[in-house]
This record gives C-alpha cells, structure tokens and sequence, in this order.
C-alpha cells in the first residue's frame, strides 16, 4: 500500500517541504530508512541521520533548523512524535481493522448474552450469561468473558484475555492477550492457629473509555465496591493492580510495576519500570516516578518528580546517590583524618609531659 507526502501532510495537518509527490510504502528508523521509507525524528540526537538517510518522507518537528541540505521531503508538524503516532494508527486500521464480524466456530455465546452489530468473536472463545457486548467488538480466539460482563462499543480484546463476572469496559478499550481482569484481591486474614482465612472478593473492575492495557497485566477486582481504572489510563506488560486501587485519568505506568490494595494514584501520572507502591495511600496528580522506586507513604504535592527507595525528591536523591557512591573515598579519608588526630593527641600527650617536667 503506497501514499505520497502529499495524503500524509493532509493527514497529520503538517507543511511540505520538498516534493508532494514522493511515495512510501513502510515505515523504518531514520538510521536504517531505505528509498520508499516514512521515517520521523523527534529526539534532536538522531537529528544527525537526517543529512544522510534514504527515506523518501521524514516527519520532523516545526522548530527543526536545518544545517545542511536534505534529500527526504521533510513534513513539518508540532510533534513530530505525535504525527508519526497517527499516521501508524491510521495504517493499521485500514491494514489490521478490516472486515471480521461474526462468530466463529467452535464457540460458546451463552442464549442471554446480547452482543450488538458488527461483533467479531474469535474461535474457542466463551461469553457468559447476561454478557453485554457493544457493536464493533473485536473478541479474538480463546477468550473468556464472564456473567454480566459489559464491553463498550469498539473494544478489542486480544487472543487469552480473561474477564471475570461483572466487570465494566468502557469503549475503544484495548486489552492484549493474556491479561486478566477481575481475579481475587490478595485478601486473607491471619488466625490464631497460624493460618489463613480467605476474605471473598465482591467487587468487580471498571476500565473506563479509552483505556489500553498490555499483555499479562492484571487487574483484582474491589473485596467491595469496584477497582477503577479511569479514562485514558495506559498500562503496560506484567503489570500487578491489586483490590481497589483507583488510577487516575491518563495516567501511564510501565512494566513490572506492582501497585498495592487500595492506593489511588491521581490523574496524568507516569510511572516508570519495577516500582513498587504500597497499600492505602495517595499519590498526588502529575507525579512522576522513576523506574525501580519504592513509594511508602502518600505523595501529597502536585506534579512533583520522585527517585529512590524509599522514594523522595528527585533532585535530592541525585545528590544522595552520589554520595553513597563516594562512601568508599570518604570513609577512606575519614581513617586517615582519625589516624591524623591520634597523632596529634600523641604528639600534645608527650609535649605537655615534657612541659611538666
């Protein structure tokens, strides 16, 4: 499938320069870009590709300033991130989004389940009693959705996603495959004889509206009343949201982060790799946690940045952490500054004998 510079630029609403008429046929990095590739540069350090490349159409930034001729035509937008973002969304709808409806054989639809117009259920899938499935679902193979399930209109829900009974999901939400949402909340309470007694589970999950969550992530649903994970939310792979946690609208959290029962992380968040967050606290809107951090307690002002475990101001752990690099030297220097002192008790210990005599 070709296009020209031309229905790209109209697309993203960006400015030409070079020719209109340039085709490209896939998509490639600026570095390894060959004649016929759209390529993009948001990142200045990879600005230096652009003197060089091959690419037929490169997406760049409105503040780029040219040092040298280039060879691409160059379509200019606000976000040149953002741009490249739409175009591939676009491609793949017309690539990836054509055409399945229907029920695919062997698959179960329990008789009250409703599913509206233009549903597409893969093989070997299960849809439960009372499920309400909105038009343009895509279900693909082997998925189970539970009783009283609600899937809001364009949600595509990948090959091995579970879905309990009774969860909410909001339209145009995307779950990748072997994701679990609704399994029981990590709830057991301690007995006198050292075991544990299992606390049910009652709640369920809502996703909100455009919501996408990545492979092998799951969700627990609420012990009561519902773990909510609001509009716009993007988690990433293996992700852990424990029994009533609420995350705020667009909010963005990567891999490997596990998130305990009952938190509520605020709106428009980002939350790097591996960090762990504990239960029963708040963490403020437009905070930003870097990757391998421990949160223990509530972050209560907005838009701070956090580093560290346990996590405080990032600008300060910086300096901690340099320090703590630096321990072998100064712990070096201190022996050597206490030798000094010995010395020098020495030294006055003999001069005031002298003295005396």
């Amino acid at each position: 499938m070709q296009f020209t510079a031309q229905q790209i630029a109209t697309l993203i609403q960006g400015k030409l320069e070079g020719n209109p008429d340039a085709k490209v046929s896939d998509v490639a990095k600026i570095e390894e870009a060959e004649d016929g590739s759209l390529c993009f540069i948001s990142n200045p350090k990879y600005e230096e590709y652009l003197y060089t490349s091959k690419a037929s159409v490169v997406i760049v930034n409105d503040s780029l300033e040219l040092t040298k001729p280039v060879a691409p035509t160059l379509i200019r937008v606000k976000d040149a991130y953002s741009g490249f973002a739409l175009v591939l969304e676009k491609y793949n709808e017309m690539v990836a989004g054509r055409g399945k409806t229907g029920i695919e054989q062997p698959s179960y639809v329990a008789p009250t389940a409703t599913l509206a117009a233009d549903v597409y259920v893969g093989a070997f899938s299960y849809i439960g009693e009372r499920a309400v499935i909105g038009k343009g679902v895509k279900i693909y193979p082997g998925c189970y959705i539970g009783n009283n399930v609600v899937i809001g209109d364009n949600a595509k829900i990948y090959s091995g996603v579970k879905i309990y009974d009774e969860c909410h999901l909001g339209c145009n939400v995307v779950i990748h495959s072997g994701t679990v949402l609704g399994g029981d909340g990590f709830g057991f309470a301690p007995l006198d004889d050292g075991s544990y007694k299992k606390i049910p589970q009652l709640g369920n999950v809502i996703i909100e509206d455009d919501v996408e969550i990545g492979a092998n992530t799951t969700v627990d649903r609420a012990t009561m009343g519902s773990t909510i994970i609001r509009k716009g939310v993007k988690l990433d792979n293996l992700i852990q949201v424990a029994h009533n946690v609420e995350i705020g609208e667009n909010t963005v959290i990567a891999a490997q982060t596990g998130i305990s029962g009952s938190t509520k992380v605020g709106r428009n968040c980002l939350i790097g790799g591996q960090v762990g967050i504990v239960g029963h606290i708040h963490i403020a809107d437009g905070t930003k946690v870097n990757a391998q951090s421990g949160i223990s307690k509530s972050v209560i002002n907005m838009n701070t940045t956090i580093n560290g475990t346990p996590a405080f101001d990032y600008k300060s752990s910086l300096k901690s952490q340099a320090i703590f690099r630096n321990l072998p030297e100064l712990q070096h220097r201190l022996q050597k500054l206490e030798e000094m002192v010995q010395e020098l008790n020495a030294l006055l210990i003999t001069q005031n004998l002298e003295y005396k005599k």
